[in-house]
């Protein structure tokens, strides 16, 4: 196998996802050409900048945005009121819980340095780039079909199903139940994800109104939480975010090495 540039290596994330452009929440930041070794880590700043260099990796990929796709990440969060249309929440209910979870993301992201290490791998001469919706999209589609091909008719039956796949297996987290009980009807059902975030209380709770009886978070806030089980109503299962996300880089990995480039990871369970 030849290598590969890091435009290649991101079109390989897109083809996957069935997306034809990078999203905002994803980027390439210092372009390489030439590369064979790879280190895909979940989260990465300056250490691990550092370390990819010092190891002599060609390229590092980060999941979590990175530089500017800190900036432009809220734009991916109006996913959700395209996810909430599809369930039948009402276009107005939408609208309106998608919209409070943009300003909270955008007012969390607007302090950040979205400088500093894309600044640091340039100084250092290291491809970096990152690569967000692509990978959950994967996760997404991986576990929708899990999910639908479930024959469970409680919460606790669909968790002991989706504990089977590999990386929950292996994950130090267990997939909980964070509101009702597993012995609850599944019902109704939605995942949540690859829209950026989860959705917290707003959007849950928009689910439950429009008669969703479970939906499906990566993971949730404290204070979401305590909001959700105020308004008592609906099951909530966290199925837990490192071993959620790694399903997706999985999948993208492997999918690398049969394109012959070697890659080595960070936090992410294997």
């Amino acid at each position: 196998m030849f290598p590969l540039d890091a435009e290649a290596i991101m079109r390989i994330a897109l083809d996957m996802a069935k997306m034809k452009s990078i999203p905002a929440d994803s980027g390439i930041w210092v372009p390489g050409t030439g590369i064979k070794r790879v280190l895909f880590a979940i989260d990465a700043g300056t250490p691990e900048i550092l370390l990819a260099k010092q190891r002599g990796y060609d390229l590092l990929i980060a999941h979590h945005p990175v530089g500017p796709a800190r900036l432009s990440f809220p734009k991916v969060v109006y996913r959700h009121a395209q996810f909430m249309a599809e369930k039948g929440v009402p276009a107005k209910v939408a609208k309106q819980a998608t919209g409070e979870l943009v300003e909270k993301t955008e007012i969390r992201a607007h302090p950040g340095n979205y400088l500093h290490e894309v600044d640091v791998a340039r100084m250092v001469g290291l491809p970096f780039m990152n690569i967000h919706l692509p990978i959950d999209q994967m996760t997404r589609d991986f576990l929708l079909t899990a999910i639908s091909k479930s024959k469970a008719k409680t919460v606790g039956g669909l968790v002991a199903d989706l504990e089977r796949i590999p990386e929950f297996k292996r994950a130090k987290t267990r997939i909980e139940v964070r509101l009702g009980k597993p012995g609850n009807r599944l019902g109704k059902w939605v995942l949540v994800f690859a829209a950026g975030t989860n959705g917290g209380y707003p959007v849950a709770k928009a689910y439950f109104d429009a008669g969703i009886d479970t939906v499906i978070y990566l993971h949730v806030d404290l204070d979401e939480l305590f909001k959700l089980r105020k308004n008592g109503r609906g099951n909530l299962v966290v199925l837990g975010h490192v071993a959620g996300d790694s399903i997706g880089i999985n999948l993208f990995l492997r999918e690398l090495a049969d394109r012959g480039i070697e890659a080595s990871t960070l936090g992410v369970v294997t």
